[in-house]
Parts: structure tokens; C-alpha cells; sequence
């Protein structure tokens, strides 16, 4: 179950990436633009979810290295091989952003998961 929910994670912050850059290049918000501009990393994330969830552990690093760099680089493949551009610079944000993100949440739940377990042991240990 974890692992559909922090593909649905994932999503939410493709979603945010393609928003956030759409918006800096003074691009309108629109539900349609925004899911141009997302397709392929959306495509990406999900095959990065698919080959996470041999680790069996959603919010590890391996899954969270394996998510991003899998979204960051098959959506730029996705891209060029759709006709679109990639150039370095946007290759540059893209790691930096998404590497925020699809990783910066999971350090979050990992450490709200830790709190909570200190907090609540399991009994049954």
C-alpha cells in the first residue's frame, strides 16, 4: 500500500514541477498545459515507482534515487524523443527540483515515521 501512495506522492510533485515551471516562463496554468508540459516525467515517474518497488521500502533512499533519477532522465528522453526540447540548463533544474522534491518528501515522512514510532513502540517487539 505504501508504495501505490508514494507513487501518488510522486504525481502530486511532477504535477508541482510542471506548474512551478510553467508559471516561471509565464505560461498560463492551464489543467491542459500543465499536463503537456508533465507527460513525460509523469510517464518517467511511474516506471521509476514500478523498478522502486523491487526495494520493498517506498520511503528508502534506493527508492527515492531510483524515482528521481528515473523521472528526471526518462521525461527528458520522453521529450526529445516527442520533438520537444531539453537543453542543458533545463537538465540542470530538473535534477535539482525534481531531486528535491521526489527525495525531500520522503525525508519527510521518514522522519515524521520516526517520530511517531519513538513515540508509539509496537507492543508486539
Amino acid at each position: 500500500m505504501r508504495s501505490w501512495i508514494a507513487a501518488g506522492i510522486d504525481v502530486v510533485m511532477v504535477l508541482l514541477f510542471a506548474m512551478v515551471g510553467r508559471r516561471s516562463h509565464s505560461e498560463t496554468d492551464t489543467v491542459l498545459g500543465v499536463l503537456q508540459t508533465a507527460w513525460p516525467f509523469l510517464v518517467a515517474a511511474v516506471v521509476g515507482s514500478l523498478i522502486a518497488l523491487l526495494w520493498h521500502d517506498a520511503y528508502g533512499w534506493r527508492s527515492a534515487l531510483t524515482v528521481w533519477l528515473t523521472t528526471v532522465v526518462g521525461g527528458m528522453l520522453l521529450r526529445l524523443a516527442s520533438g520537444d526540447t531539453a537543453a542543458w540548463p533545463f537538465w540542470i533544474v530538473a535534477f535539482i527540483t525534481l531531486g528535491i522534491l521526489i527525495v525531500g518528501w520522503r525525508l519527510i515522512a521518514r522522519s515524521v515515521l520516526r517520530v511517531r514510532a519513538s513515540r508509539h513502540p509496537d507492543p508486539a517487539r
